[in-house]
């Protein structure tokens, strides 16, 4: 099936198949402008930002639930595998922390310690490690585990990885995913978060001494088909500049 295909269908049918179909197209950018980073969209290609409409402002002060959304179709396959801080491992790209921290709905949102947090996502081309070699991903990486990691929240609900800026593939906006399970191991959340298209867009254009060369993502989250419901609680926070790096801050919240 082709990743297009795949993607107007829409990933859930995905979920609880266990031979999953890895991606094909990859991920894009161009040179070096420190960019201010903000929340607004605009149109792929356009250097013109928008204000920030309802759904693209993250939310504060909410102990709303981060909603669910498909872990498919590149989910970590033996996460515990991959205790590490720093997933990077052989793929290089404009430097990129994560810092996440998780809250807990039935206690009035306060600070998850001890939680596991497991986070993935795409090189700057927009391939997966894990998969790959046929069907939606041409690139063969079945055999290597390049940005894909698991930690233990502190005290505060906080994790943090070292990583490189994501890219984008077709018809997918830029996207982390992350699963969320307590301290037993069982399974309390699977999500993904977005990233603000000016930050985005100015990687993509603007960072080609770091290998991205494809340009402009050709989704919005707005067009998404995993965010385009609403993404108000999923868009991350992101600072920094293509010469200093970035910075992601994010809450999610889950019923544990």
């Amino acid at each position: 099936m082709e990743r297009s295909e795949f993607l107007k269908r829409g990933f859930g049918s995905l979920l609880g198949i266990t031979a999953i179909l890895p991606i094909i197209d990859a991920c894009s950018d161009s040179t070096s402008i420190d960019p201010t980073t903000t929340t607004g969209t605009t149109t792929p290609g356009s250097s013109t930002v928008t204000t920030p409409s309802a759904t693209t402002t993250a939310a504060s002060g909410s102990c709303t639930v981060t909603p669910s959304e498909t872990e498919g179709p590149f989910p970590t396959k033996v996460p515990a595998n991959f205790v590490r801080k720093d997933i990077r491992a052989d793929r290089t790209g404009v430097p990129f922390t994560m810092n996440i921290t998780i809250n807990n709905a039935s206690a009035s949102c306060a600070a998850l310690a001890g939680a596991i947090v497991d986070v993935w996502h795409c090189d700057k081309d927009g391939y997966y490690s894990e998969y790959g070699g046929s069907g939606m991903q041409s690139v063969n990486y079945q055999n290597v585990d390049f940005l894909r990691g698991r930690q233990t929240t502190d005290s505060n609900g906080l994790v943090s990885f070292t990583s490189i800026f994501p890219g984008w593939y077709s018809g997918r906006a830029p996207h982390i995913h992350v699963h969320i399970y307590n301290s037993a191991g069982k399974s309390l959340l699977v999500t993904q978060i977005a990233f603000p298209y000016a930050v985005s867009n100015t990687v993509y254009t603007t960072a080609s001494a770091y290998g991205y060369t494809k340009g402009a993502q050709d989704t919005l989250n707005e067009r998404d088909n995993v965010f385009s419901d609403g993404f108000t609680t999923e868009l991350a926070t992101v600072t920094g500049s293509v010469a200093a790096g970035y910075v992601l801050t994010h809450a999610i919240t889950v019923n544990a």
